[in-house]
């Protein structure tokens, strides 16, 4: 196992940004979806704390923007990344998501796993967090 080494030129904060056709309508499905306020609320640029976290979810219009193919196939757009988000009851999360707005996507590869897109085709996956 490596050494982590000690990077004193970073502040220990980290973001991630979803980008969407309507940032703000995705920023919604977010704050209603996870029950976390939002710090910004733009047009085009809206962000999220996320509790007890040096972390938030970012949410930027695009004017090209494609959703990523789940799964997707050779010529279609990948995803880049998802978010995995746990969950105390697997059937009531998912049906709450899809009253927010998102659909199950056709294709599960697991059984303990709900993969669904979110309003501007981003896959995350809802599980049952042990913990």
């Amino acid at each position: 196992m490596s050494q982590i080494e000690e990077r004193p030129h970073l502040s220990g904060w980290i973001g991630t940004v979803l980008s969407a056709s309507d940032a703000r309508q995705l920023a919604y499905f977010y704050r209603d979806l996870l029950g976390w306020p939002l710090a910004s609320d733009e047009p085009d640029w809206c962000t999220m704390q996320i509790p007890g976290a040096r972390a938030n979810l970012a949410f930027s219009s695009e004017e090209n923007y494609a959703p990523p193919a789940w799964p997707n196939g050779p010529g279609e757009a990948h995803m880049q990344l998802h978010l995995d988000i746990g969950v105390c009851d697997l059937d009531a999360a998912v049906a709450d998501a899809q009253r927010l707005g998102a659909r199950l996507a056709d294709f599960q590869p697991q059984d303990d796993v709900r993969v669904l897109l979110d309003p501007a085709g981003h896959p995350f996956c809802l599980y049952v967090d042990a913990d």
